[in-house]
């Protein structure tokens, strides 16, 4: 209609000039866009009036006045309108719509000014398009933003075509802009410039511009190889795909070399392409893998079309990732047409829509093979193949990628069992993805779970998989690559932080590749670095395993002749003895065997490169030695300076070196070791022979010796728990005592003299700390030598405390110089040395040190001078060392600076010593008499809880000893100091939580001090407050013992050796101390059903100890490491101890029992009305479970009479709703109850007669237990009596209605019957007339069970273990009831207590009544299962439409009269009915399913869609789309567009000035609860399986995205498309709908 307007406007000669200026607006203001529109209008009616030369409307002069303001227009209306809108923040409605109308307003206006116009309108917008650092000033009006920029010049570009110099500028702005603008404008760029320049664009021209922007990005990518390039690379080649892969004549080898100009750009022949595709197959971005398979379908599709070979004649020297052979077409296209389905359906993140097409991933292995191998025998190289393995890898990288950890493991397993691998070519090509991405997955802790079936303490499945992945790759690999590889895979465990457990495993597979020469020098580093920096925080156990692996590792792969023996030795360094490289174990015993194995081939020292000269010399372990000490003993003469202790880590070396030397000779020469040790260390021999008497030694020298012996000591002992029941002399260690027993009194000498004394400086702390250190070490060396023993304690160890006293007392040591503040630090630290040898009982107590060390205790309790006689505190406790002033000249400010930072520890360690004296000086002296003994432990204890707050929370383990000794003396009179003790106490120990190596010895020690048999029998009347707090710390140890395994133990342990001490101490004493367990009772009915569940994550750390403790010492870590009991299930194992060792006939012991029973029947009894149904395996049912497993372990210990009480609520728990595991242990209890105590016969029949609605299938409880009647009838009265009362209860129950109770009663019906028949035929007891209905009711019983399920039912239940192989009274021992029928009955194998476990308790009672092990085999052989078979249901057979509604269609209703209305449009139909119509156009040109089609059509009609797009007007007539759309394509406009043309639509539409938005997840998209639609809004759906094609993704201007909550990716595409419908109408056509209908009513 604006058309006829225009037309007859200008048909009636108006004054141009006044149409211009009414139809203008002011350049500063914003007009409608109706005004523009208008302009637009007219300007476009003048177009054909002053191009048509013939008619000649126009004079000369008019025609250039009209150009004139058409120029005006543009430079006057159109670009200071698009700089306003430019300047308005967002992209709402309006900004939208005035763009578009502006941009056609220019594209309008150019083509009728002068040729030049559109390139200076171009060149004034260009340099919007620039990136910041190539900004320009910008001539003429004003800047517009870089959205406006593309639509203007998506408007000139057709006018700037014939600008070849223009169109290169534009096409370099456009490429510029995808680099460097943010995401959201690259597409709009790509699609508004670069899409509409080659539209415009043909022939040579378009070849030229499209080979141009191929090599720009792909020179791109190849400078720049990052995810965002590889983004924005796919996005502009997907964009443009139609133009780059379109079907053209290759050039054929044997033609003439055609023109640049004249050969079509293709992609595939460029390898930097394929690279791309392959990143953006592998890209975390979901939108960017969607892109690259969607170029890689159509590389492989066009291929298929031309049917030639692409590259036409290929290069052997560069590598080509993509082929195409004409003659194998079918082959390569079903290879592609497999990738493409396994990469589309890795996207999904459930495993079993992923694990069916992993089969897939076979097929295309195969075919990769087939094809590899076929061109080997044929000569051709590996580069020739048709399927490069790197395409292998893009699927496997994508499964690493996977989101779900499921999809991840099962990449990992399958490159793991992957076959192909064991070939050469295959392993190498792998060998780069092998060494990156696959050894980043196996970062992942969670890989390594148990699989379904394997036990606790099994190696997980994929580390048992990874040990023969690694042995098989590293074997295919070509020798030359081997050792760069292994490098490689070692310098990654470096560069990044790796968990214990992937750690662990990784290193045990490297450990058992074949031995060869693989690993040098760079090799050893890379292993230090792991051993350094890589596993420095994991858990000792596994760190120690670890270093055990790849110490083996080093030992089968090290390249001899390229290694040194000092880097061997360096190397070792970092392998701790306390972990792993611990003396006599196996790796040791192997590392000696590898030094004598390759003595002559190491490398030697001082070696350039080929230096032939001295390859002959070769270096042995004994020379090297040698060397080594004399080197290390060579020190200068002493300068007079301070010097600081030498570097310890060298005498480590050192020590360690020279024990493997002796061990390795040792191996050699057996017996003769003494005299070649001898000679080995006559170095060191010789300097500590002389430590006493040369005065010209140097003090380093000295002090490097001393470090020496003591490291020789240390690394030389074995670990106690080796060699255990066997006669083992250690005949190294026995002749090196001998050798250093002949100079002991030269060096204790020694010390003696330098700690009585001589040391005053700073440094010489440490150094006092070594001299101890020796000290100790000598002193338990001398228990195997009594004169030396006896020459220490009562000649040195007496000089020495003397001293240390009268330094302490001396008044003048307290002024705070550094040699006053240093003597007072080493005298405290050689007393507290002393103190705790004599703890140790290394010190006898009737020696001359004891004695003397009564004089300590007197300073210490001296108490200080109180003008008050009523305080009394003690002035020796808690000293503090002064901070010490280092004016003096004489002392080296350089040096002892960094000392004096440390000050703080050398105090809290001067400290902690006063408190190891203190502690055993309490146990060994006492009081002193002349002290008020009261008050003196008063101020004492005061003092103690001073010194928690005082020392660091690591050292509080002296102060807490002490306190165990002062509390139980204080406890009636001083309440409130001693809560305050305990509870300081306790915040320390908790505080400790994170540091292990404190932590556990600090809470024995708590536990020791707070739970003290004195303080466990306290009652609340005597001390309500303290018995309070220790309840309440028993309950917080339990909660931390949840989350922190091993807590609840260490309480456990010691209060059940305290109220029942192994020893069996009898008498009134141990009465007393038993009679606390009363007030405690929370503490057993807690351990009888302890057992944390932990994380999965902290169960598989416990997992992977346990397969480390099974290793035995198999791996030195077992050896080496101390270990505690951390195991969850020793609280368990703990108490059952203990209560198998309680004695009945004591009175104490049975009410103990009595009431823990009581106590656990309470808790099942909540459990079971707080939660009628509960989980297998759940919390309350494993807490069920332990519960009754404790009541049958306590049965044979009740009395008669108790168990009449029992009886009741075992009863009561067998109506109740329990897990199977609960239910046989309830019915065992009532076999043997009524085994042992058959008068309760009656109350068990009155069960029968119960009313339990609720349960209904309890009575097959109650029947379970008539199946074993044959072991309860031997000890019942009236047998007969007895035997008839259970069959005519058991008759009844035949015929029950529910199918499991009938099926029960049957088998205790069979199973009664046959002890009563032979009676019956007899005629005996009255049965005779029972025996044949009976006989009938079985035979009909058995023919009813004879076919399907209920057969297989009938035959599992009968061959069950519970009514099979299981004897209550021959298997009643601990181990079924602990693991067996926990494992039979499917609990999870946690819940098993192996009998092992009992047995390393030496505390564990049996008896022949109650055996540990079941003697009886027949249970532990059979394999667990359930007899219920559940019914198939048919739901799966469901027809997928038969609950499609049938409505009634509105056209049917009176079709004769609205016949009329069917002859018009749908616009002009809805419009007579009154119906609204929105702007909302609606696009389902890539949907192909009628049905969906069909709703989606009646879904638009209802909410008031403008039109609907189909991919052809051919599915109206589809039954299925009409049996959804209801009549509603008759309303609704439809529109038809191919697929092949919605890029010209989308563009077309774009200038329109719509919205295009689609359903699609991406980084940028927005939430349809947020977004608010424009009114002019183009929905554009996805194909039901693709989605949107990824060369349309650039065309969005928006991706919505619906929120979801559940587990499955996508909605179906009607209900997708309903949801953004609906909320469109909601947003804009709701409001008008309610005014109409008011307008109407």
């Amino acid at each position: 209609m604006n058309s006829v307007l225009i037309n007859a406007v200008l048909s009636s000669s108006p004054d141009y000039g006044l149409l211009f200026e009414s139809l203008s607006w002011p350049s500063d203001s914003w007009p409608g866009t109706e005004r523009v529109e208008a302009l637009t209008a007219f300007i476009e009616g003048l177009g054909p009036l002053l191009a048509d030369s013939d008619a000649a409307p126009f004079s000369a002069t008019k025609s250039r006045y009209i150009k004139d303001k058409i120029d005006t227009v543009i430079w006057t209306q159109c670009l200071p309108l698009l700089s306003k809108i430019s300047a308005e923040a967002g992209e709402g409605v309006r900004w939208r719509e005035s763009t578009a109308a502006a941009c056609r307003l220019v594209s309008v206006c150019v083509p009728l000014c002068d040729e030049a116009v559109p390139g200076r309108v171009a060149l004034s917008v260009l340099p919007s398009l620039q990136p910041p650092e190539e900004e320009v000033e910008v001539p003429g009006p004003g800047r517009v933003s870089v959205e406006v920029a593309s639509e203007v010049m998506a408007a000139l570009i057709p006018s700037l075509v014939g600008d070849e110099q223009l169109t290169l500028t534009v096409l370099s702005s456009a490429l510029s802009c995808i680099k460097t603008l943010p995401d959201a404008l690259v597409s709009k760029i790509t699609v508004r410039l670069v899409l509409t320049l080659l539209n415009c664009c043909s022939g040579a021209r378009l070849r030229g511009i499209l080979t141009l922007i191929l090599d720009h990005v792909c020179s791109w990518h190849s400078v720049d190889r990052t995810p965002v390039v590889t983004e924005r690379a796919l996005l502009c080649l997907t964009a443009l795909s139609d133009h780059l892969l379109k079907p053209h004549s290759l050039p054929s080898s044997s033609s003439s070399s055609p023109s640049s100009s004249s050969c079509e750009p293709d992609p595939r022949l460029s390898l930097q392409f394929w690279r791309m595709l392959q990143d953006g197959l592998t890209h975390r971005d979901g939108v960017s893998r969607k892109r690259a398979l969607y170029l890689l379908k159509k590389c492989v599709a066009l291929s298929e079309e031309e049917g030639v070979n692409c590259p036409l004649s290929p290069s052997g020297e560069e590598e080509l990732l993509f082929k195409w052979a004409h003659n194998r077409s079918k082959l390569l296209r079903e290879f592609w047409e497999d990738y493409a389905l396994v990469m589309e359906t890795l996207e999904e993140n459930q495993v079993h829509v992923v694990r069916p097409v992993l089969n897939r991933i076979d097929t295309l292995i195969q075919t990769t093979v087939n094809d590899s191998q076929g061109n080997t025998r044929i000569g051709q190289t590996s580069g020739q193949s048709l399927f490069h393995p790197s395409w292998l890898l893009c699927v496997y990288q994508r499964m690493f990628h996977s989101e779900n950890k499921s999809l991840m493991r099962e990449g990992v397993c399958h490159l793991l069992e992957l076959q192909v691998l064991q070939q050469p070519a295959f392993a190498l090509a792998f060998s780069q993805f092998i060494v990156g991405p696959f050894m980043g997955v196996l970062s992942e802790t969670s890989l390594f779970h148990r699989s379904v079936g394997q036990s606790v303490g099994d190696c997980p499945e994929l580390g048992a998989k990874l040990q023969v992945f690694m042995a098989t790759f590293f074997s295919s690999l070509p020798s030359e690559h081997r050792g760069r590889m292994l490098l490689q895979m070692i310098q990654q465990l470096c560069s990044k932080h790796w968990c214990a457990v992937p750690l662990l495993f990784l290193s045990q597979a490297l450990s058992k590749l074949p031995s060869g020469p693989l690993l040098g020098i760079d090799g050893l580093t890379a292993l230090r670095e792991v051993l350094r920096c890589t596993m420095i925080t994991h858990q000792v156990l596994l760190r120690g395993a670890a270093q055990c692996f790849l110490l083996n590792c080093a030992l089968r792969l090290t390249i001899v002749t390229a290694v040194t023996l000092d880097d061997v030795f360096s190397f070792l360094m970092d392998f701790r003895a306390d972990e792993s490289l611990c003396r006599g174990t196996q790796i040791w015993n192997q590392t000696c065997a590898w030094l004598l194995d390759n003595e002559s081939s190491f490398k030697p020292r001082g070696m350039d490169g080929d230096c032939a000269g001295t390859a002959a010399k070769k270096e042995t372990v004994r020379g090297y030695v040698q060397s080594e000490i004399h080197t290390y003993l060579r020190v200068p003469a002493s300068t007079g300076h301070t010097e600081r202790l030498p570097d310890p880590r060298e005498a480590d070396k050192l020590a360690r070196a020279i024990l493997l030397c002796v061990d390795m000779e040792s191996n050699q020469l057996g017996a003769e070791i003494s005299n070649t040790l001898e000679s080995l260390l006559s170095p060191l021999l010789d300097t500590l022979s002389r430590v006493s008497t040369n005065i010209y030694l140097p003090l380093r020298k000295s002090d490097k010796s001393l470090q020496l012996m003591l490291r020789l000591f240390q690394l030389g002992e074995t670990p106690s728990c080796q060699h255990v029941g066997e006669e083992q002399v250690d005949v190294a260690m026995v002749a090196m005592k001998k050798l250093i027993f002949k100079l002991v009194d030269p060096v204790q000498e020694f010390i003696l003299r330098r700690l009585s004394g001589e040391l005053q400086e700073l440094c010489d702390v440490e150094r006092a700390e070594l001299y101890l250190c020796v000290l100790r070490q000598l002193v338990v060396m001398y228990n195997s030598t009594p004169q030396h023993h006896s020459k220490i304690q009562q000649t040195y160890f007496p000089k020495l405390i003397k001293y240390s006293i009268k330094v302490l007392q001396d008044p003048s040591q307290e002024f705070n110089s550094v040699a006053n503040q240093v003597a007072r630090a080493v005298a405290m630290a050689s007393l507290a040395t002393v103190c705790g040898l004599a703890e140790q009982e290394m010190i006898g107590m009737r020696s001359e040190t004891i004695s003397v060390l009564k004089s300590l205790n007197d300073y210490f309790y001296n108490p200080l001078s109180s003008s008050s006689q009523s305080l009394f505190s003690l002035g020796n406790f808690n000293k503090r060392l002064q901070k010490p002033q280092t004016g003096d000249a004489s002392s080296d400010i350089g040096l002892q600076g960094p000392l004096l930072q440390d000050w703080g520890r050398i105090a809290a360690h001067f400290m902690r010593d006063q408190w190891i004296c203190l502690s055993f000086l309490i146990k060994a002296v006492g009081i002193p008499e002349s002290s008020r003994a009261s008050d003196a432990l008063k101020a004492a204890l005061s003092c103690s809880v001073e010194a928690l707050a005082l020392l660091p929370s690591d050292l509080v383990l002296p102060v807490l000893t002490f306190m165990e000794t002062v509390l139980p003396q204080l406890l009636l009179y001083e309440e409130a100091l001693c809560v305050e003790a305990v509870t300081l106490s306790w915040q320390l120990v908790q505080g400790l939580s994170n540091n292990a190596h404190d932590f556990w010895p600090a809470l024995k020690g708590f536990v020791s001090m707070a739970f003290h048999h004195k303080l466990l029998e306290l009652t609340d009347t005597q001390a309500p407050t303290l018995v309070a707090t220790l309840k309440k710390i028993a309950t917080e140890l339990m909660e931390l013992s949840q989350s922190k395994s091993g807590v609840f133990g260490v309480l456990l342990q010691h209060c059940c050796q305290t109220w029942l001490p192994t020893d069996r101490s009898s008498g009134d004493t141990a009465d007393v101390v038993f009679s606390s367990v009363f007030s405690h009772m929370n503490i057993l009915t807690e351990a009888c059903v302890y057992g944390p569940v932990f994380r999965r994550d902290q169960r598989l750390i416990q997992d992977v100890q346990t397969y480390v403790e099974q290793l035995s010492e198999e791996s030195a870590a077992n050896v080496a490491v101390t270990s505690d009991t951390r195991d969850d299930q020793f609280p368990r194992t703990c108490i059952l101890a203990f209560l198998s060792r309680l004695d009945p006939s004591n009175l104490q012991h049975e009410r103990l029992i009595e009431e823990l029973v009581m106590d656990l029947v309470k808790k099942d009894n909540d459990i079971s009305k707080s939660k009628v149904r509960y989980y297998s395996n759940s919390l309350q049912h494993r807490v069920k479970n332990r519960v009754w497993q404790t009541l049958l372990l306590l049965l044979p210990k009740l009395r008669e009479e108790f168990v009449t009480t029992l009886l009741h609520s075992v009863c009561e728990a067998g109506f109740c709703s329990n897990q199977a595991s609960v239910k046989y242990l309830i019915e065992w209890m009532m076999i043997l109850i009524l085994v042992h105590y058959p008068e309760h016969i009656h109350n068990f029949w009155a069960c029968f007669n119960m009313d339990h609605e609720k349960t209904k299938t309890s009575s097959c409880t109650f029947l379970s237990v008539l199946v074993h009647f044959n072991v309860i009838i031997p000890n019942l009265k009236d047998k007969a009596v007895q035997l008839h009362k259970a069959l005519d209860i058991i008759l009844q129950w035949c015929f029950n209605h529910n199918f499991s109770v009938r099926l029960y009663a049957l088998l205790a019906l069979k199973r009664v019957w046959s002890l009563a028949e032979a009676r019956a035929e007899a005629g005996a007891d009255g049965l005779g007339a029972l025996s044949t209905v009976i006989k009938a009711c079985l035979n009909q019983a058995e023919a009813m069970q004879s076919t399907g399920n209920a057969n297989k039912n009938w035959m599992r239940i009968q061959e069950h273990f519970f009514f099979g192989a299981f004897d209550p009274l021959r298997d009643y021992s601990v181990e079924t009831i602990f693991y067996t029928f926990p494992s039979l009955s499917e609990l999870a194998d946690d819940e098993w207590i192996p009998p092992w476990k009992f047995e390393k308790l030496l505390c564990f009672s049996e008896s022949p009544s109650f055996p540990l092990r079941n003697p009886a085999p027949d249970l532990s052989q059979l394999q667990p299962g359930h007899w219920v078979q559940q019914d198939k249901s048919e739901q799966n057979k469901e027809d997928r439409w038969a609950e499609v509604q049938k409505k009634i269609t509105p056209w049917r209703l009176g079709i004769q009269e609205q016949e009329p209305e069917l002859q018009l449009v749908p616009q002009q139909r809805a419009a007579r009915l009154g119906k609204l119509h929105g702007a909302l156009l609606v696009v389902a040109s890539l949907i192909d399913k009628p049905t969906n089609l069909g709703g989606l059509c009646r879904t638009c009609e209802i909410f008031g869609a403008s039109a609907l797009v189909l991919d052809s007007l051919r599915h109206v007539n589809d039954k299925h789309f009409q049996s959804l759309s209801v009549s509603s394509e008759l309303w609704l406009p439809l529109i038809e567009v191919k697929p092949m043309e919605l890029t010209d639509f989308l563009q077309a539409k774009k200038s329109e000035g719509y919205c295009i938005v689609g359903v699609e997840q991406t980084a940028n998209s927005q939430s349809l609860q947020d977004y608010q639609f424009p009114e002019k809004t183009l929905l554009l759906l996805g194909n039901e399986r693709e989605g949107i094609p990824a060369n349309l993704l650039q065309m969005f201007d928006v991706c919505v995205e619906i929120p979801q909550q559940g587990v499955i990716r996508s909605l179906n595409v009607h209900v997708s498309a309903a949801l953004l419908i609906w909320e469109y109408t909601r947003q804009h056509l709701t409001f008008g709908s309610t005014e109409v209908n008011s307008k109407r009513s």
